[in-house]
Order: C-alpha cells, then sequence, then structure tokens
C-alpha cells in the first residue's frame, strides 16, 4: 500500500513538474494539423530583390512613376491643346503651353512625396524660399554672365547692340512678360531636369553620375528647338551641368531658376539676340552679329560661341569658391 502511495506521489510530482516547464497541461493536436510557417516561393524573392530596397520600392522605379505620371499628363496637356484651348494669340498661346509644362512637371512630384511619406522641399524646391535671396542672386548671376559674354564678342567686333527696337509703354510691357514667361519657363526645365528626377536618380548612383545623366536630358530637351546646332546642345549641356553645382552648393533649386530665367530674358528681351535658334518678338534692340559662327554662334545665339565655354569654365571657378560647402540634399522637416 505504501510502495502505491509513492507510486501515485511521483506521478503527481511528474505532471507538476512539465506543467512548471510547460505551462498548463494541454492536449497536444494531432501531428497532422501541426502549423507550419509559410514559405516565400523564388519568383516572390526575385520581384522582392529587384523592385523593393532597405527604403521601399527602389529609386529607379520611383523615377520611372513620376515620368509616367509626367508624360500621362503631357498627354492629357496635349489633347486640352488641340482640342479645349480657346482662340488667343501666338504669345499667350506659348506662355499658357509653358504654365502647363510646369504645373505636369510638379504634379507627380507632388504625388510621389505623399507616396514616399517626404516633404516636397526635398525634392529641391522648398517653398519657403521661393524668390528669396538666392533667386535674386542666381538672377544676378545670370544677366551679369550674358553681359560679360556680349561684352567679349563686342570687343571682338562680332556683335553690335544696335539701337531701341521698341518705345514707350511697349519697353515695359513686352519687359515684364518676358520676364514672366522665362520665369515660368526656368522653373519648369529646371525642376524636370534637376528637382524630383535628381533627388531620385541620386539615391541610385550619386549625385555627379545623376548631374551627368540628366545634364544630358536638358540638352535633349533643346533638339527641338529651330537653328539649333551640336555646339549649341553642348552649350545646353554644360549650362545645365554648372546648373547642378550650384543645386549641390545651395542645396535647391532657386538660384539655378534665378539664373536660368534673367538669362533667357536678357538674351531674348533685353540683348534681342537668337536664344536656341529663336529670336523672340517684342525684343528691346536691334542687335546684330557679324562673323565667324563658332564666334558668333550663328543661328543658335551666344550659347553657340566658343566664348560660351571659357565664360563656364569661369563661372565654375568663382562659383566654387564663392560657394565652397555641400547643402544638397538639404535637411528638411516634414512640416515644410
Amino acid at each position: 500500500m505504501d510502495q502505491a502511495k509513492d507510486d501515485e506521489t511521483k506521478d503527481d510530482k511528474s505532471i507538476s513538474n512539465d506543467s512548471t516547464l510547460d505551462g498548463p497541461a494541454t492536449t497536444s493536436p494531432p501531428s497532422d494539423y501541426a502549423l507550419t510557417a509559410p514559405t516565400s516561393s523564388p519568383v516572390d524573392d526575385w520581384v522582392q530583390r529587384i523592385f523593393i530596397g532597405a527604403d521601399g520600392l527602389r529609386p529607379i522605379w520611383r523615377l520611372a512613376l513620376y515620368l509616367l505620371l509626367y508624360l500621362g499628363l503631357r498627354f492629357i496637356l496635349r489633347l486640352l491643346i488641340y482640342y479645349a484651348f480657346p482662340p488667343m494669340g501666338r504669345l499667350w498661346f506659348q506662355i499658357t503651353v509653358e504654365l502647363g509644362f510646369a504645373i505636369i512637371a510638379l504634379t507627380p512630384a507632388l504625388v510621389m512625396s505623399q507616396i514616399e511619406n517626404r516633404p516636397f522641399a526635398i525634392y529641391g524646391l522648398p517653398w519657403r524660399n521661393a524668390f528669396g535671396r538666392q533667386f535674386w542672386i542666381g538672377a544676378l548671376w545670370g544677366i551679369v554672365s550674358l553681359s560679360i559674354l556680349l561684352l567679349a564678342l563686342h570687343g571682338t567686333h562680332v556683335f553690335d547692340f544696335g539701337g531701341l527696337a521698341l518705345h514707350g509703354v511697349r519697353v515695359l510691357k513686352f519687359a515684364l512678360f518676358w520676364a514672366v514667361f522665362f520665369l515660368i519657363v526656368a522653373f519648369y526645365e529646371e525642376f524636370f531636369t534637376r528637382g524630383y528626377a535628381q533627388f531620385t536618380l541620386t539615391q541610385a548612383v550619386g549625385f555627379w553620375p545623376a548631374a551627368v545623366l540628366l545634364s544630358a536630358s536638358f540638352g535633349v530637351l533643346h533638339l527641338d528647338n529651330p537653328g539649333e546646332s551640336s555646339v549649341g546642345i553642348l552649350g545646353a549641356v554644360l549650362i545645365g551641368f554648372f546648373f547642378c553645382l550650384t543645386l549641390r552648393r545651395t542645396g535647391n533649386l532657386w538660384f539655378a531658376i534665378g539664373f536660368h530665367a534673367a538669362w533667357d530674358w536678357g538674351e531674348s528681351y533685353f540683348y534681342s539676340v537668337p536664344d536656341s535658334g529663336e529670336i523672340a518678338p517684342g525684343h528691346l534692340l536691334h542687335s546684330s552679329f557679324h562673323g565667324p559662327n563658332w564666334l558668333t554662334g550663328g543661328s543658335v545665339g551666344p550659347e553657340g560661341s566658343v566664348f560660351l565655354f571659357v565664360l563656364l569654365a569661369l563661372l565654375w571657378v568663382v562659383f566654387d569658391r564663392v560657394y565652397p560647402g555641400v547643402k544638397y540634399p538639404a535637411r528638411i522637416s516634414n512640416s515644410l
């Protein structure tokens, strides 16, 4: 009898020990119903590696999505131009189209900022700096740089400023119109080639490789301009590369936008010279070129002159000294 009690006591201790180690005693499910951890297929792993990185969707696919949105909006804009635009004069039509281009470059970036949970300002266009100090400094650099280039051409006797082509209120009227027009052009071209695209491609390949690729695309934008040449395209590429330096050192696009707008305004209106092969109506002066194309730029204008490359080298050196620190990409809070 004592032996039976001892056996029962041993069994109770065994149960107690099992409960202590494994928790309350439960009935184990049959092995046929044992749960197994889900496993991903090789195809899922392959898709994950291609499309998803540590920061979510990989930069190249984000850029592709931005461009698809841009192209879709561009198609809609073309439909509106052909079928919905009311009759208007040539100049008002041009400024309306350029404004449309600016909008369809910005809109996909606004969408992507929501998808990526990033402030829009990080793409190089902080609104709090709009038309602030950097913009006006850039505009000053732009008009002074162009003036130096044309003075050099005048000094070699291949360019004459000529007399006034406008008088009275038309001087102010066209000055204001072309200022607004080229501000929109600069806004569109700078953001499209050095805004969202530069930020996203920098994450994929680094800043300067991205700058080379996007500066080349900036040159491609000028291929459709009438009177353009290979030298003029190269000039546009190098100007775009200089604008990448200004983005790198100032932290945003406002200097480049100011420079770009002032340069184009100075060419087309103030000095009245060809701008990428076009002479704008309503220009201020009866200026003229006479000399070899390699010096004057020919139909391209001063952007096709050999002097442009000397000027760009000088601008690069001076800007590098004045703005020595790297500020891009800027640290921007989500509240901006």
